[in-house]
């Protein structure tokens, strides 16, 4: 018999049980846990010691192999996410059910996804960030984002190490568009970006992300909600409303008019408002002494 030595355990445990062995002295005489004893008798009073003892050989037949997903539905799975734009396994079971009449769970659907696409979970809790940078010589880090100007966008970036900023006003219409036009002028202010960090809006998408893959080595992405993260850049921007720009909004027809106060802006900025944690110099100062 498969289970000889257990079977025999508990005909032996009932026994001493029926001849007024108390439970606690049974574990020693057996060499088992006490509250196996305890379960055994519980079944038993309750099942009988025969019909106890055939479900136990029944529950031991061994772990059970998982249910495999058959080849066909894996093949239309994958061809549903490639005809379909990449789509989520919520619309793939729906696809599967009115088109092929067929129910898989979305975990199914994802588990057979997983197996030749690498996915990230829906909000990213486990999207790997990378090291948080901060500068510690001109270029190396610059931090970038966004401030919303009503009509026009301002696209502010700054040097962690120096302080020097760059702002560049563009419509909002087009926001990826204007968002790679911007960069190419943040570059051409900075000359050299070694890495740069960006916030997850919709402007630092696709065509940002493309122009500067080619042009800058190391790029980062902040958390969502983590504005400590984005510190340099997020007091640079109140610097900019409180100083320069206000709190108003402005249309589309000030885009000019507006570009030209920030470079004004920009020009006292760098040469004549100093900076408490570049001790009281101004930015192009504390650059300049850094030069190599």
């Amino acid at each position: 018999m498969p289970h000889y030595n257990s079977i025999t355990k508990i005909k032996i445990c009932w026994s001493l049980y029926q001849n007024m062995v108390s439970p606690e002295e049974i574990p020693q005489q057996l060499g088992i846990h006490r509250a196996t004893v305890y379960r055994w008798l519980k079944g038993i009073k309750l099942k009988g010691i025969n019909k106890f003892i055939r479900d136990y050989k029944q529950a031991k037949k061994g772990r059970r192999q998982p249910r495999k997903t058959h080849p066909i539905i894996k093949a239309r799975i994958y061809r549903i996410r490639k005809e379909k734009h990449d789509c989520c396994g919520e619309k793939i079971k729906y696809f599967l059910k009115t088109e092929c009449r067929q129910i898989v769970s979305v975990s199914t659907i994802y588990r057979i996804l997983n197996e030749k696409y690498q996915l990230s979970s829906k909000w990213k809790k486990y999207c790997k960030r990378g090291h948080l940078k901060k500068g510690e010589k001109p270029r190396e880090s610059i931090q970038t984002d966004t401030v919303d100007l009503g009509e026009l966008f301002a696209f502010n970036a700054i040097d962690t190490f120096t302080k020097e900023a760059a702002v560049i006003i563009k419509p909002a219409l087009d926001a990826a568009f204007a968002g790679r036009q911007a960069l190419k002028e943040h570059l051409s202010f900075f000359e050299r970006v070694d890495h740069i960090q960006k916030d997850g809006g919709s402007e630092f998408k696709a065509e940002w992300q493309a122009y500067a893959k080619k042009h800058i080595s190391s790029i980062r992405t902040a958390r969502p909600y983590k504005k400590n993260e984005q510190a340099f850049i997020e007091r640079f921007n109140g610097i900019l409303r409180k100083e320069c720009l206000g709190y108003l909004t402005y249309k589309k027809k000030d885009l000019k008019t507006l570009q030209e106060k920030v470079n004004q802006y920009l020009d006292y900025y760098h040469n004549q408002r100093p900076h408490l944690s570049l001790g009281m110099k101004t930015p192009k100062e504390f650059a300049m002494s850094h030069l190599t």
